[in-house]
């Protein structure tokens, strides 16, 4: 007998969709049937011709846990992803006191965490100029991080970037265990140079802002960090691709063999600078947003496989801190929370405003995530073996998002009145139902993912 058999599903894969049944025991997936056969199992749950996903993936949160939870924590920020339809979570290193950088470290917060996660959660390790040494990269990859996050730009504090021979050496001891290295990419003499002379000219207004990161930031230490990734050989992964000009040279990479992959976020395909320029701070980050024509140029590298997956990069703060203050909008907080909706406005974009199959849904935010992750066998894909983690989408429910509607510790978003229709109404984890129909269930069911 299954413990739970979900009945009347469209079954949707990255590479295809039927129509079924999915039997679950202990956890796993134990097997899909047919549309008209029957099982027995403790719990049948019927969800009537809805859409049931592999759970869904996003792979660069911050929820801030140890050190500044006033902006989130795992308790809020797993719950709102459960939400979502978010099954696993990839937590960056960054803004955590101290910084994921070695064993002490990552066992302090797996301490902090562990029975307090709606949802299952992986960690981001540390990439810095004091963690190369002593063998800290090699101690964080037996803990079980994922990935690696190294910045080619000043992340500001408790954090450090790295240079270009610094990353040659990093990359090179990454190889030798098969790690992966996600960069944020924006090259620091010209970030830095340029907003110098803004703030010595006080010039500070949103504009400023915008024009002191221009794109030739984002595609020179996009354009240096496939030279690094050439030379050594090494894996490495793009993150929040703001672009298509930085898209396209990763195109050309992937052609040439490099061992590159890529994400971008929601905000860079629905939102633009015009509408920062207009509605303010809440819309700050960092790359920036770009012109309305880049924006949707960059939606092509998404179809067409360039641009490998979606995430949040949820990055909360509270209301003040997004305040243009005396540094104008230099000084607000720059970072857009969302992983609570994501997953709802991707679907909504791809599946009705373009037209493209729930396929490409479940290949951005499941399998393609789970792949470059490593955890691809356990997670990613309905099917026999794999974790039973299902993101259940009624594509009917019209949705507006609310700021009552957020679970987020600081009930703010730049997706706060965005509308569109099909909306996760099923979270399962492992097996368990963790929200359903808007509301959480009171599992703390989450548990540390590692690498396959």
């Amino acid at each position: 007998m299954y413990d739970l058999l979900i009945t009347g599903a469209v079954i949707v894969n990255a590479d295809g969709i039927k129509k079924g049944s999915i039997a679950v025991k202990a956890g796993k997936v134990a097997g899909t049937l047919k549309e008209h056969e029957t099982a027995e199992a403790v719990e049948t749950l019927n969800i009537e011709g809805k859409y049931i996903f592999p759970g869904f993936i996003d792979c660069h949160v911050h929820f801030n846990e140890p050190g500044y939870t006033w902006r989130e924590n795992f308790e809020t920020g797993s719950q709102a992803a459960a939400l979502g339809g978010v099954t696993t979570v990839v937590d960056m290193p960054m803004l955590n006191k101290p910084a994921v950088m070695d064993a002490e470290a990552f066992a302090g917060k797996l301490a902090l965490i562990e029975g307090r996660s709606a949802v299952d959660f992986g960690f981001w390790g540390a990439l810095i100029n004091s963690n190369m040494k002593m063998k800290k990269l090699e101690e964080l990859n037996k803990c079980g991080v994922l990935a690696f996050k190294c910045f080619m730009c000043d992340p500001g504090e408790d954090y450090t970037s790295l240079n270009d021979e610094e990353i040659h050496s990093a990359l090179s001891i990454l190889k030798k265990f098969g790690g992966l290295a996600g960069f944020h990419c924006e090259d620091d003499e010209i970030v830095r140079r340029l907003t110098l002379n803004k703030l010595e000219n006080g010039q500070l207004s949103r504009m400023d802002y915008l024009e002191s990161r221009p794109v030739e930031a984002e595609l020179k230490a996009t354009k240096d960090l496939i030279r690094l990734a050439e030379s050594t050989g090494a894996k490495v992964h793009i993150c929040h691709v703001s672009h298509p000009a930085v898209a396209e040279e990763i195109r050309l990479a992937k052609r040439r063999g490099i061992k590159i992959t890529s994400e971008t976020c929601l905000h860079y395909l629905v939102f633009n600078e015009e509408t920062l320029l207009e509605k303010g701070m809440l819309y700050k980050c960092s790359p920036p947003l770009r012109k309305k024509a880049d924006s949707e140029a960059l939606w092509s590298y998404v179809c067409d496989g360039t641009i490998d997956l979606i995430c949040s990069d949820h990055s909360p703060a509270t209301e003040k801190e997004k305040e243009e203050g005396e540094l104008g909008a230099f000084g607000a907080w720059g970072g857009i929370s969302g992983v609570q909706t994501t997953v709802q406005g991707l679907y909504h974009l791809v599946v009705n405003s373009r037209g493209e199959s729930p396929c490409m849904v479940a290949r951005l935010m499941s399998q393609r995530p789970a792949e470059i992750f490593s955890v691809y066998g356990r997670k990613g894909r309905i099917q026999e073996g794999f974790d039973a983690d299902f993101t259940v989408i009624d594509p009917q429910v019209e949705w507006e998002i609310t700021a009552e509607d957020l679970k987020y510790k600081n009930r703010i978003s730049a997706f706060t009145g965005l509308k569109g229709k099909g909306k996760p109404v099923l979270t399962v984890v492992r097996g368990k139902i963790v929200s359903r129909q808007g509301e959480l269930t009171g599992s703390s069911h989450g548990r540390l993912v590692t690498r396959i």
